[in-house]
């Protein structure tokens, strides 16, 4: 291995960027390569659902080039460069017949979403947004579309659906679940939100799921397990995302939801990190943002010298459903306890309790102010 061979930081979304603005703070020296498999822009993933509502297009979402971002990180980016594999042992990464060598790598390469196989021809008209591309994309199939079915009512999906609605577009959510974002809100937090977003037009179609699609040209129309038919110009499929993973898996670095690291964000290979929406750091996949960033003070430290290990603090997740503010910092997984909620319509306060020790909260409405008294309340996120 030569002794120039760079740090190497596979992705340049919002985690590679920012573990890479972090590492400049600690090392303005050491030579680093960005490689990554899009256009390299640099822009904020969670701002591609508010799009609609702020009237921007995929251009004005992104907050700088490549070029650019060279140029503030002294950095080297390649773009459109597909990776196909890790040798560790060698400390290469594999681009096709291109082999390229690394003192450490960072593997920030995020989450693919989940595809839906739905039988009809009507595919074509379903898109997913993970990233600017299919920003771009999608923006661009809208032309003059005025409705839309979005399948999942999850965080995104309501996100989406606020969206786009403020966009001035007719909304259509479906979902197998009987209330929104299921393990991440309570009922009575989800009805609030699921309320407001009632108020702006958004028609809910929960208990089941799309089970055929078929091609209208312009339009395709949707059959419903429930029997409902829908009619929409565009299908938003948002059911989720996996954690990239295979590849590393290929490459013989341990993985089980994601790609396994410890707190300090080592894989189980030496000199190979992961973190983002593409790694389970001890255990828990935390796909939002105040764990990334986070995560990515931990590793810069760490790839400046100093081996550190990642400590999350309380980290509320913010919900960007403007018609309902909302914040919520689940309880941990098979905590023992009981939601108490107070609730003024849209308003909701719940807290999750075991005896007098809050564990977790959902706020919304005019209670969403109280998230960062709340969050003091809170023990820090374990393992």
């Amino acid at each position: 291995m030569s002794i120039q061979a760079p740090i190497v930081i596979v992705g340049t979304g919002l985690s590679g960027y920012t573990l890479a603005r972090e590492f400049r703070k600690l090392d303005q020296e050491t030579p680093i390569l960005m490689v990554t498999a899009d256009d390299g822009a640099s822009y904020s993933k969670p701002m591609l659902s508010t799009g609609f509502t702020k009237g921007k297009e995929a251009d004005e979402l992104a907050q700088a080039t490549p070029d650019k971002m060279e140029e503030q990180l002294n950095v080297t980016v390649r773009t459109f460069a597909t990776v196909t594999g890790v040798d560790a042992a060698a400390h290469q990464l594999i681009l096709g017949e291109e082999r390229l060598e690394y003192s450490k790598l960072v593997l920030a390469w995020g989450a693919d979403v989940i595809r839906l196989s739905i039988p009809g021809d009507g595919q074509e008209h379903v898109y997913s947004i993970n990233d600017l591309l299919d920003y771009r994309a999608f923006r661009k199939a809208l032309g003059s579309s005025k409705r839309i079915a979005i399948m999942g009512a999850g965080l995104i999906g309501c996100e989406f659906a606020n969206d786009l609605s403020n966009g001035g577009y007719g909304v259509d959510v479906i979902a197998p679940c009987d209330s929104l974002m299921p393990g991440l809100l309570p009922e009575p937090a989800a009805h609030a939100v699921q309320s407001a977003l009632q108020d702006l037009g958004v028609r809910f179609h929960l208990d089941t799921v799309v089970s055929h699609l078929t091609n209208r040209s312009d339009s395709v129309a949707l059959s419903l397990a429930n029997g409902e038919e829908l009619e929409a110009d565009l299908v938003l499929s948002a059911v989720g995302l996996r954690p990239r993973k295979e590849l590393a898996a290929e490459s013989g670095l341990q993985t089980d939801r994601g790609i396994v690291v410890n707190r300090a964000l080592e894989t189980s290979a030496p000199d190979v990190y992961a973190f983002g929406d593409c790694a389970e750091v001890d255990g828990m996949v935390l796909p939002y943002v105040m764990p990334l960033m986070t995560c990515a003070r931990a590793l810069a430290k760490t790839l400046a010298g100093e081996r550190t290990e990642v400590a999350y603090g309380t980290m509320p997740v913010m919900v960007k459903t403007p018609c309902c503010p909302t914040a919520v910092c689940p309880p941990p997984p098979g905590a023992e306890g009981e939601w108490v909620v107070e609730q003024d319509g849209q308003n909701v306060r719940a807290l999750f309790k075991s005896g007098d020790q809050v564990l977790g909260f959902a706020v919304t409405g005019s209670y969403a102010v109280e998230k960062q008294a709340l969050s003091k309340t809170v023990p820090p996120i374990h393992g």
